[in-house]
């Protein structure tokens, strides 16, 4: 199992949504590859709309130009 932190990076706001640089998130995984990029990053999405009621993929910031993905475990 596998720990990571996917951070926003960059602001976002797109279709009423706002991301600010700096919310993040931890998700654990049973792969060890990245989870924005694995399975459509449901886990990430998920974990965005449980910890702050956005979602990530409506945004369009599903991806590396907005979050930064660190392994932490």
């Amino acid at each position: 199992m596998a720990l990571f932190r996917i951070t926003v990076t960059k602001k976002v706001r797109t279709n009423g949504i706002v991301l600010d640089p700096g919310m993040q998130v931890e998700v654990a995984t049973q792969s060890l590859n990245d989870p924005v990029h694995t399975n459509g990053g449901q886990v990430v999405v998920d974990a965005f709309m449980r910890i702050y009621g956005v979602d990530i993929k409506k945004a369009g910031a599903l991806n590396g130009v907005y979050l930064r993905v660190d392994r932490i475990g």
